[in-house]
């Protein structure tokens, strides 16, 4: 093969070695003199390979290192191992900060190199799942209901759902709170993402809660920036839902930072599991048959299934780790249509309480009548049965723009 195929051959080549052994051979066919011409190689380079190669075969050929075997510019063994303890003492700060806090005169690139030589390994962003697996064992460690994650789904955009959600007038958000260190799931249903929507779910789970025996005193309460629990951005005093949050002492109601979407994973994380094991697959009759059908997920959900990133037990299992004298009953607590809590509240709120016949008789001269304000809007009065609240009757006066109804009651006082 001619000297400058070799050459064509071996600039391609990624180890050096065999360019320096084609040289050998060359010179064994076409002298010194022709093979640093080919090579473009000077020939006491060529002489130098020849010669390595005649004394010590094929590994001559590679490089040797002009390094001296000790340097004078060498860093002295006490200042390498201060270098070490420094890195032990700083942990995941880095070269440059060490030696900026320090007042060090080595370079950083040669406190990286001393790190390495000593085997101390120099400071590593943490992985994706190795960030996670702290994240899971620091909250593993904290009490039950310390801290409760709330946010909403909107429930219009599962294809599944869409067509069932438009004919039978099934709700259109899902409210969801969540306990961190258990697991343990709550849900409320409602037509809209309001902020009264978010206050009355908010209220309905303290009062659930604090009826079993939850211990908030020490609870967070955390969410998102949205209107639904923050109101406006530029509002001064704290929004309807951070009241009624904080009306149990030493309950605080807290926001994530802006843009921090993964604060909220615990929850988030729910979501995605509920529409793939619930709003994907099953199939409702009406709303009260969707609501049943909630109520057993979400039974299934805290007492029936295990949780592969929390020690594979259910959310009820974890609850009970943490207090074991808690009801069971704290996991059950039912998912509920809020647009239905509104109107008893509304209607609640109207209620008055007096002294009434046993009978469901009324007159104009009725005392209900006169605690009205006066208006120029005729007054109308019907008997109607109060199969809503259970009781014998109810008479109903329409006034605009409001309804209020009046209990009656066999005897003593409305309560």
């Amino acid at each position: 093969m001619c000297p400058y195929r070799y050459y064509d051959l071996m600039r391609k080549s990624k180890d050096p070695r065999h360019l320096r052994f084609q040289i050998v051979l060359s010179v064994e066919r076409i002298g010194i003199r022709e093979t640093a011409r080919a090579f473009h190689v000077s020939r006491t380079t060529v002489r130098k390979w020849h010669r390595r190669w005649q004394q010590h075969g094929y590994q001559a050929l590679e490089a040797r290192s002009r390094r001296p075997r000790r340097s004078p510019n060498a860093t002295p063994p006490k200042e390498r191992q201060k270098l070490v303890a420094l890195k032990h003492t700083y942990k995941r700060i880095g070269a440059d900060a060490i030696r900026t806090l320090e007042n060090l005169e080595r370079s950083p690139r040669t406190i990286r190199k001393i790190w390495r030589e000593e085997g101390v390994s120099s400071r590593k962003r943490r992985k994706k799942h190795q960030t996670k697996q702290c994240l899971r064992e620091v909250k593993k460690r904290w009490a039950l209901f310390q801290q409760i994650d709330e946010d909403t789904k909107d429930l219009w955009d599962i294809p599944e759902y869409y067509v069932q959600m438009k004919r039978k007038r099934l709700p259109r958000v899902q409210y969801t709170a969540r306990d961190v260190t258990s697991g343990l799931l709550y849900m409320g249903f409602a037509q809209d993402k309001t902020l009264t929507n978010a206050t009355l779910f908010a209220d309905y789970l303290n009062t659930e809660l604090s009826r079993l025996g939850a211990d908030l005193s020490h609870t967070t309460r955390q969410t998102d920036n949205g209107s639904e629990y923050i109101g406006s951005v530029t509002a001064k005093t704290p929004s309807p839902y951070t009241k009624t949050v904080e009306a149990i002492p030493g309950q605080r109601h807290t926001t994530i930072p802006p843009a921090a979407y993964t604060f909220q994973a615990d929850v988030e994380t729910v979501h995605n599991l509920v529409e793939m094991e619930f709003y994907e697959i099953e199939h409702f009759e009406d709303p009260l048959d969707f609501l049943a059908k909630a109520t057993t997920y979400q039974l299934f959900f805290n007492l029936a299934r295990p949780n592969a990133y929390k020690e594979h037990k259910t959310p009820w299992q974890l609850a009970q780790d943490k207090q074991p004298a808690l009801s069971q009953h704290i996991a059950m607590i039912p998912p509920v249509f809020i647009d239905e809590l509104l109107e008893n509240h509304v209607e609640s709120s109207f209620r008055v309480g007096h002294h009434v016949p046993s009978t469901p008789s009324f007159s104009e001269d009725h005392p209900a009548l006169h605690r009205l304000k006066p208006s120029r809007t005729k007054v109308a009065v019907r008997v109607l049965p109060c199969e809503k609240v259970h009781k014998p009757f109810f008479f109903v006066v329409r006034r605009s723009p409001r309804i209020v109804f009046f209990p009656l009651f066999p005897a003593g006082r409305h309560r």
